[in-house]
């Protein structure tokens, strides 16, 4: 498969995935709005705070990866793309294929 294809596919199911994750996040701080701020005795307060930093951890992991894609994409523009940053030699296409972001070969993962 074409690389510049790979990661196009990649950035954008991310974005849509950031975007959901994003929305899921705003509804669960506005519902943490209308509940009682004391967390320790409110029954409801520890499965607030808890889907509010589940979904926020859910946020920022979604960020790196749109960051990695987007490193990817300026290594491909480079000509960079596919080289191990750390010996130079090729990844091999299957790794490419299954993740696409990668930054080294397999012994320098």
């Amino acid at each position: 498969m074409d690389p510049r294809a790979l990661l196009d596919a990649e950035r954008a199911e991310t974005l849509a995935r950031l975007a959901a994750l994003r929305e899921d996040y705003s509804g669960v701080v506005d519902a943490s709005r209308d509940t009682n701020a004391d967390d320790e005795h409110d029954p409801e307060g520890h499965t607030i705070a808890f889907e509010r930093s589940q979904t926020g951890a859910l946020v920022r992991q979604a960020e790196h990866h749109l960051a990695e894609v987007d490193a990817a994409l300026d290594r491909l523009a480079s000509g960079a793309y596919g080289r191990c940053e750390v010996c130079g030699q090729a990844i091999p296409p299957g790794r490419l294929q299954a993740r696409p972001t990668a930054r080294r070969c397999v012994p320098h993962a």
